[in-house]
């Protein structure tokens, strides 16, 4: 496919962001990183919707995370309850402030669908030490593949921080999708790095 060179203009309530695939075909050496102090990780078997959305919020609504948010409780509920489905949060004094999601495919495949920490958690070694979480356990079953899409409406660190955890980019597209902040997903004041047109 190709696209026409220069500027397109988008209408107003469009976004347009450039999405990054990356994958790595085996495991890396492992970069050892001890969990920080106050720091522990939990797995959530078939999460409550609730649960699941308000950290889902919490560490993606700065970013425009909307795609669970879009799904109806029943549809989400099932997806969360799958055997392919694994979710976990990061906890600090009791509070979930970070999320894993992996999920297992076929034909050995792995994908991170969702990884992210609130603000109080970036910096400090937590996001390096659950990325050895995710890596451990996406390989902990029989996977040729681990991966991952990143986009350039997300954190600017998303992108690098991959590719030192061993991802490797291997496709580039370009997403068109209507702002969640005027379909009533999101607050509106949320993201304000995202100028709101």
């Amino acid at each position: 496919m190709t696209f026409p060179e220069g500027i397109t203009e988008l209408p107003a309530g469009t976004l347009a962001s450039v999405v990054t695939y990356l994958e790595m075909t085996s495991r890396p050496a492992e970069r050892l990183v001890p969990a920080p102090e106050g720091i522990t990780l939990h797995h959530h078997s078939a999460p409550s919707v609730d649960w699941y959305r308000a950290l889902y919020r919490l560490v993606g609504e700065d970013f425009l995370w909307f795609s669970r948010l879009e799904m109806e409780d029943g549809e989400l509920a099932a997806h969360l309850a799958q055997d392919s489905v694994e979710v976990w949060s990061v906890q600090k004094d009791g509070r979930d402030l970070g999320l894993l999601e992996l999920e297992w495919q076929g034909a050995g495949d792995c994908e991170l669908s969702f990884f992210g920490l609130s603000a109080e958690l970036i910096g400090g070694g937590v996001g390096r030490w659950l990325m050895n979480h995710a890596i451990a356990r996406a390989f902990a079953r029989p996977i040729t593949r681990f991966y991952v899409h990143t986009c350039t409406l997300d954190s600017a660190q998303a992108l690098g921080f991959y590719v030192r955890s061993g991802f490797a980019p291997y496709r580039r597209a370009i997403e068109l999708v209507q702002d969640p902040r005027h379909k009533g997903l999101i607050a509106p004041e949320k993201a304000a790095q995202i100028p709101l047109i």
